[in-house]
């Protein structure tokens, strides 16, 4: 896997749980994480105040103000940064938390250190908060260009077929 994935898989980590309140160990990102760390998912998902702290550094990060969410996060969920080679591809990589730690402080120490990157100025994410009217979910940009606007298909055909039936009311 290529740094630039570990930061965005990492990310996307951070935008789940900021838009949802846990993470889903049924979807195959988280669950593979979850395997590969020896991670164990908390008692119903529950990530105490966990999800709330993510969601404020998101905004604070998307809305270009001081980081204090995530100043917050480092000093609450310090990482543990060490090298591992546990997954066999050949080569090492930096860890911000140790395997087998539990969950929520696992991905609090994780999501600490690779919002602090990205706040730094990582070149390899981008995050952005969805365009479409109702809708507050944030989302992890990593487009060719760093145009994306939504959080999802849905959400952005929701938008077209808004503007498109305005246009047509108009007309009429």
């Amino acid at each position: 896997m290529q740094y630039g994935d570990y930061i965005g898989n990492v990310t996307r980590l951070a935008v789940e749980l900021a838009n949802t309140g846990t993470l889903d160990q049924h979807g195959e990102l988280v669950a593979e994480f979850f395997t590969e760390h020896e991670v164990t998912p908390p008692p119903e998902g529950d990530y105490g105040d966990l999800p709330n702290l993510v969601r404020t550094a998101l905004a604070q990060s998307v809305d270009g103000a001081v980081p204090e969410a995530v100043h917050r996060l480092l000093r609450d969920y310090p990482p543990e940064m060490h090298l591992s080679d546990h997954d066999d591809l050949g080569g090492w990589h930096i860890h911000f938390s140790r395997n087998g730690t539990p969950a929520q402080r696992w991905a609090g120490q994780l999501i600490a250190a690779q919002l602090a990157l990205v706040v730094a100025g990582d070149p390899a994410v981008t995050l952005g908060r969805c365009a479409a009217i109702g809708c507050e979910n944030y989302f992890v940009d990593q487009s060719r260009n760093r145009t994306r606007r939504f959080c999802s298909n849905a959400c952005a055909s929701r938008t077209t077929v808004a503007a498109h039936r305005a246009r047509a009311a108009k007309k009429s």
